[in-house]
């Protein structure tokens, strides 16, 4: 006996278990295998590195480029911009063009009591990974009191006209050299490239016109010290040339004379020694030398004073005449013979 039953129309056919079983599986697996095939692969940029976990544990470190890994939670991969050369703002906070005083960390106390602001900036890089994943928790926050405090320590072992006016290089020496003390220690896996001073100055107000009126003085006092150092230089070579040339003109003189005086020594000894030899004609031979030199001009009249009688002699008239005929000769340009002495009988 054959029995038909009846279906109302427009109902659909069961699902069968099994191909239901069968799409829910391949689903997962396509998931699955997707979901692998992203994870497997990773990607790290220019100034990135990428540790690579395994379990959890680091296992070690891949450079810029697409790489494979197990995929999670075999392994995972975090990325660090070790590449970078990044900043931290000590004293302050920029934001674009806005930039933010932060007096808790600028306000210090030098080694004289005073108290100064100082701004700072660290450059810093990531040296090495591993170090700094693990062996501290906040990187950034750690670099800035390390920063702060080593500054804190070095401005307060200086006094603050040094620290605001020519200590600021050696100051900035000093912070760097303790802030690398700290990374060494601690181990952190930061480099420090550099750390420069904004500026450290006296907090604002009167305080600050006071010390800027003071470091206008100090710098006026080093202007007229320089120049008075440069009319130094100037003056002192000059100086000094001219007392050697006075020197050597004295030693010249000195030596003249001495020569002078042993030709003169010289001279006289030969002259005494013909002297003695036949004293009247050298008695005779002086004198006349003597009157040449005291009278070379003089006019010599020779008389004969033999006899009564006054002897008359016209000088004047004679003087005269003899300037006359001199004076019309010289006019003529006619030279003539002219008598250097009379004769009267």
């Amino acid at each position: 006996m054959n029995t038909e039953i009846n279906r109302p129309q427009g109902s659909q056919k069961p699902l069968n278990p099994k191909t239901v079983k069968k799409a829910i599986i391949g689903a997962a697996i396509g998931i699955v295998a997707v979901t692998l095939g992203f994870s497997s692969f990773y990607t790290v940029q220019e100034q990135e590195r990428a540790a690579i976990l395994t379990f959890g544990q680091y296992t070690g470190e891949s450079t810029a480029g697409l790489h494979f890994k197990f995929p999670y939670p075999i392994q995972q991969v975090v990325t660090v911009p070790a590449e970078l050369v990044q900043r931290i703002h000590i004293g302050y906070r920029q934001n674009g063009d806005s930039v933010t005083p932060v007096d808790d960390e600028a306000l210090m106390i030098t080694g004289d009591e005073n108290i100064v602001s100082a701004d700072a900036v660290v450059q810093w890089k990531i040296s090495n990974l591993h170090d700094y994943l693990y062996n501290i928790d906040d990187p950034e926050r750690f670099l800035r009191n390390a920063a702060s405090s080593s500054i804190r320590s070095v401005i307060g072992s200086e006094k603050l006209d040094y620290a605001i006016t020519d200590g600021k290089t050696v100051i900035q020496d000093k912070v760097r050299e303790k802030l690398l003390e700290l990374q060494t220690k601690y181990q952190t896996g930061i480099q420090i490239m550099d750390i420069k001073f904004q500026d450290i100055e006296p907090p604002s107000g009167q305080v600050e016109e006071a010390f800027r009126e003071v470091t206008n003085a100090r710098e006026e006092k080093n202007t007229k010290i320089n120049n008075a150092a440069k009319y130094e230089n100037d003056r002192i070579p000059k100086a000094r040339g001219e007392a050697q040339a006075l020197l050597e003109n004295a030693e010249a003189e000195k030596k003249s004379r001495i020569l002078n005086a042993e030709g003169d020594v010289a001279k006289f000894n030969a002259i005494f020694a013909e002297y003695k030899n036949n004293p009247d004609v050298t008695q005779s031979r002086l004198i006349l030398e003597t009157l040449e030199k005291i009278l070379p001009n003089a006019q010599i009249f020779i008389t004969n004073n033999n006899g009564d009688t006054v002897n008359y002699l016209p000088l004047n008239e004679l003087l005269r005449s003899k300037s006359a005929s001199s004076s019309s000769s010289s006019n003529s340009q006619t030279p003539a013979p002219q008598a250097e002495g009379g004769v009267t009988p």
